[in-house]
């Protein structure tokens, strides 16, 4: 069965001012069947046949006493309502489960509590102003294409994840020396991050390689190394000359990322950076090594 053939033709919610929540509850209902009626009122007409939402007090309402609540004690808005009830006619259970957290939840709380969130403020500039001649409704359209829009591309950004993980599982599956090399440009961080990796090369959209530093984890910038710093901020055969990596053309200036012409100048750049990174280290060590010897030849 398609999934617009779960959804009925027909839905009904409040007519006045809108919000977020009854705009992106409209909204999924269109995305799950874009035959859909969408109708506004004050109140819902007796022996209503379709779904209401945020509004009667029934299954998709957040109004009434005793509104559902979520395991982590984030009330249910209209939206999170409707995704609970839909959302894995979209995504997979992981993955609906995941877009809850960080997109849905945000909004009913905003609905529930007032508390600030940048979408449904962008949202509530569609309505009318308070002098504007403009039809409400037409208003409220406007703002559920719009929100349609942002859901359509979370949903592509979403089921891209796996297909990258794909990519990535490969690279890690062939990588030697702790460098990760993709066949394509994909988000990596979220499966690189954690492993023994140290550099991801991947080819650019501006043609050539470029080579990045694995942060160290999920939660700082912090490399676990990067490119030398004699390297950073320097282009063209001034990095040439000083790397000697021929088709080397460019390293960022905080020496997190560098670019080449060809693959193995992207590979040649990475293992040198550790060599030096190395190098740097050893001597660091002496040097600690011997101030540490000459504190114990100071007289006491």
């Amino acid at each position: 069965m398609e999934i617009s053939q779960k959804v009925p033709d027909k839905a009904f919610t409040h007519s006045g001012k809108f919000h977020a929540d009854d705009v992106f509850c409209a909204a999924l209902l269109t995305y799950l069947n874009p035959n859909i009626t969408i109708e506004r009122g004050f109140e819902v007409p007796e022996e209503y046949e379709g779904i209401i939402f945020d509004i009667g007090g029934g299954e998709f309402d957040h109004h009434q006493q005793g509104a559902p609540v979520r395991e982590n004690g984030n009330p249910y808005a209209a939206f999170g309502l409707l995704w609970k009830k839909f959302g894995t006619l979209i995504l997979k259970e992981e993955e609906a489960e995941k877009f809850d957290e960080s997109f849905v939840q945000h909004l009913d709380l905003s609905d529930n509590t007032g508390s600030r969130n940048e979408i449904s403020e962008v949202i509530s500039l569609f309505n009318p102003v308070w002098d504007s001649k403009e039809d409400p409704d037409t208003c409220f359209k406007e703002a559920v294409n719009f929100a349609k829009t942002i859901i359509e591309k979370k949903f592509l950004r979403i089921e891209s994840v796996e297909r990258a993980e794909v990519v990535v599982n490969e690279a890690l599956e062939h990588a030697e020396d702790k460098i990760a090399v993709l066949s394509v440009g994909v988000p990596w961080k979220r499966f690189i991050i954690g492993t023994d990796m140290e550099f991801v090369i991947a080819p650019s959209d501006r043609g050539g390689y470029t080579g990045q530093g694995v942060p160290i984890d999920r939660d700082t910038n912090e490399l676990k190394i990067s490119f030398p710093e004699s390297w950073r901020g320097k282009r063209d055969e001034e990095l040439k000359d000083i790397s000697g990596i021929g088709t080397l053309h460019f390293c960022h200036n905080s020496g997190f990322l560098i670019s080449a012409d060809t693959l193995e100048d992207a590979i040649k750049a990475c293992r040198l950076a550790k060599e030096i990174y190395i190098d740097n280290l050893s001597l660091t060590d002496e040097l600690e090594g011997d101030k540490e010897k000459i504190n114990e030849l100071q007289p006491t």
